[in-house]
């Protein structure tokens, strides 16, 4: 099995939230959730909308671990485990960037590593302040290194924690639920299978999540030319 995955791996699948689940299931999306908010290689891996997609396949991912025999402690379980690892994934990102965060400015581009994304973190952080944890969970990009940022800006240990956690248990609980409970709704009153449509559910959650930072990016402010001295 192993081997026919590989041999039909293609790198674009890596942004395809099924994928994630069809060959990897409950752990490999706890891992996915985990490095999306405490490794570097996170930043492109498709949180919300696997989150989003998880939620759709909540009962056959918690009863990888334990069949409760009921959606709502089936989802319970899985948002658990969920929360769990964005958690720790966030813990891990904040103690790094406390260690060698500083550095970090000095960086050149690489493959896995772009100080865009940084810069776009940091001004985000400090417009929001201890709030961009929590808000920054649901935004791309910026979700990978808000937590490193805060590390390197030495945030005060007891406030990250509490915006780590409040943050997580926001994100995921409205991502799983919302997936769950959507297709139950539109199985329910309209006859059509989310599952069966993902392909335009990840596009439509992808462009409502980046559309924040596509904003900021093309439509921010600019600064005014300032007066030449023959006006004043």
């Amino acid at each position: 099995m192993l081997l026919s995955i590989l041999l039909e791996f293609s790198w674009t699948q890596l942004l395809q939230p099924q994928w994630y689940i069809d060959n990897g299931g409950l752990w490999l999306l706890l891992l996915i959730i985990f490095a999306e908010t405490g490794l570097f290689v996170g930043f492109f891996f498709p949180g919300d909308s696997l989150l989003f997609v998880a939620g759709i396949f909540s009962n056959k991912l918690a009863a990888s671990l334990y069949d409760t025999h009921s959606d709502f402690l089936n989802l319970m379980l899985l948002s658990a485990l969920c929360i769990g690892a964005g958690i720790l994934g966030n813990a891990v990102g904040y103690l790094f960037g406390r260690k060698v965060g500083p550095a970090m400015y000095n960086w050149k581009d690489r493959f896995l590593f772009k100080q865009k994304y940084l810069h776009q973190a940091k001004e985000f952080y400090d417009k929001h302040g201890g709030g961009a944890i929590v808000f920054a969970r649901f935004l791309p990009f910026v979700r990978t290194f808000a937590p490193i940022v805060a590390g390197i800006v030495q945030m005060d240990k007891k406030k990250f924690v509490l915006y780590n956690i409040i943050g997580c248990i926001a994100w995921v609980i409205s991502m799983l639920f919302i997936g769950h409970y959507l297709n139950s709704f539109v199985k329910a009153q309209f006859g059509v299978d989310l599952e069966k449509h993902l392909e335009i559910i990840v596009i439509a959650i992808v462009l409502v999540t980046t559309a924040p930072v596509l904003i900021k990016v093309f439509f921010g402010k600019k600064k005014k030319p300032e007066n030449d001295a023959s006006k004043s």
